[in-house]
């Protein structure tokens, strides 16, 4: 939902008040836009999904994982700063002095989207197609309900992975591989603490 009467700029939209009702803003094309608050699967897949690209980044020194909540500027004209459920910046789009605080300068070179119930296809895919104009090299969006990952390419080519399946980061997150029922299994697995 649009909340913005007017189109605003990147430092307008980075003064404004983090909303507390569990929602999310993002700016897009100038316009403010709300993103409603995610359900407890979505979070446990995505902190799962960053925790394992981190202990694999990490370990090979490839960049900067990124958790949810982090800004990237996509666009300065017209203005837009998406956010990400996970991201990835390989080392060589790190700048090598430190940057001032605020949104990343940039796009990921992988953004990864994690379908909520309310999230329309339409959007979500609108979304991934924003980030590869802006730079970004590989979207994944992951389908909780039906267990699926569909791949965005920067060459404009996109795959659907299932059940049985490994996602691999390609040339993106070089050595990068995570069976696709693991980045669900998280949810299952959930009962046993809930007791």
């Amino acid at each position: 939902m649009t909340i913005s009467t007017r189109v605003i700029t990147i430092a307008e939209y980075e003064a404004l008040p983090e909303p507390t009702d569990g929602t999310r803003l993002e700016l897009v094309n100038g316009e403010v836009i709300e993103v409603t608050g995610a359900a407890w699967q979505h979070n446990l897949i995505a902190k799962h999904l960053t925790r394992l690209l981190d202990d694999h980044v990490i370990l090979r020194s490839l960049g900067l994982v990124f958790t949810d909540g982090a800004g990237f500027i996509l666009d300065q004209d017209p203005p837009t700063v998406r956010v990400p459920d996970v991201a990835f910046v390989s080392g060589d789009h790190v700048p090598a002095a430190d940057h001032e605080e605020g949104f990343w300068p940039g796009a990921p070179d992988l953004a990864v989207e994690i379908v909520s119930a309310n999230d329309r296809a339409t959007e979500v895919r609108a979304k991934a197609s924003h980030y590869l104009a802006a730079g970004t090299r590989l979207v994944w969006v992951l389908w909780p309900r039906d267990q699926t990952v569909t791949v965005y390419r920067a060459d404009g080519s996109t795959t659907q992975f299932g059940d049985g399946d490994t996602l691999d980061g390609e040339d993106v997150v070089p050595g990068f591989t995570v069976p696709v029922s693991a980045l669900f299994a998280i949810t299952r697995h959930t009962g046993d603490a809930t007791r």
